[in-house]
C-alpha cells in the first residue's frame, strides 16, 4: 500500500535518517531452476525508526493515514537497484521503524523484462528487533506492538523464509536474503 516508483536507481537510500546501519542485500533468482536473474530491478522502501514512511500523508501515529505530510514529497529509504550478474542488488540503509498493527517490515517489488513478477515484505527477528530497538533512536518510541507471529503479511509470506538473515557489521548489520522469482 506505501509503494512509491522512483525514477532513479540508488544504493544509498538513508538521506541523513538515523539509525542503526543496514547493508540490504537481496538476490533475486528464478524459482524453477535458482538461476541468477540479472537485470531484475528491486524496489524496496520501508519507515524511519520513527515509524513514519516517505511519500505519503501520514496519520497522528505515523502509521499509514491520509491527508497532507510534510514527508509527502520526500523519497528516504525508499529506492531501487538492478541486479548484478549474480542476481543481486544492494542497499545501504537503515534498520526500520514500526508503526502501530504491523510486525517490523520492509516492503520490496521485483520487476523482470518491465513486469512485477514479485511484491512482498522483509522481516526481521523479534529477538534482534528487541537488541536493536534498545538503543536510540529506537528506544524513545518503545517495543513493536505486534511481533511476527501475531503478523498476518509475515505468517502468508512465507513466515522464517521471508525472515533477513542477519550478521553483525561494525556498528550495523548485514541482512541477506534470496528471493525466488517465476518470471512470468
Amino acid at each position: 500500500p506505501f509503494y512509491l516508483d522512483l525514477d532513479k536507481v540508488r544504493s544509498d537510500i538513508t538521506d541523513g535518517k538515523d539509525g542503526t546501519p543496514l547493508d540490504l542485500k537481496i538476490t533475486v533468482v528464478d524459482a524453477t531452476g535458482c538461476a541468477p536473474i540479472k537485470d531484475a530491478a528491486i524496489d524496496v522502501w520501508h519507515c524511519d525508526a520513527g515509524g513514519v514512511y516517505s511519500g505519503f500523508g501520514q496519520a497522528g501515529t505515523g502509521g499509514p493515514g491520509g491527508g497532507q505530510s510534510a514527508t509527502d514529497d520526500q523519497t528516504f529509504l525508499r529506492g531501487t537497484q538492478v541486479t548484478d550478474t549474480n542476481g543481486l542488488g544492494q542497499f545501504q540503509t537503515i534498520y526500520p521503524g514500526w508503526y502501530r498493527g504491523r510486525a517490523v517490515h520492509i516492503h520490496m517489488k521485483v520487476h523482470v523484462g518491465g513486469s512485477v513478477v514479485h511484491t512482498g515484505q522483509l522481516f526481521f527477528d523479534d529477538g534482534l528487533t528487541d537488541q536493536v530497538y534498545g538503543s536510540a533512536p529506537y528506544s524513545s518510541r518503545g517495543t513493536p506492538d505486534v511481533r511476527n507471529s501475531a503478523d498476518d503479511i509475515y505468517r502468508s509470506a512465507g513466515a522464517a523464509s521471508a525472515v533477513l538473515a542477519m550478521t553483525p557489521s561494525g556498528n550495523g548489520y548485514v541482512g541477506d536474503i534470496t528471493v525466488g522469482v517465476r518470471r512470468t
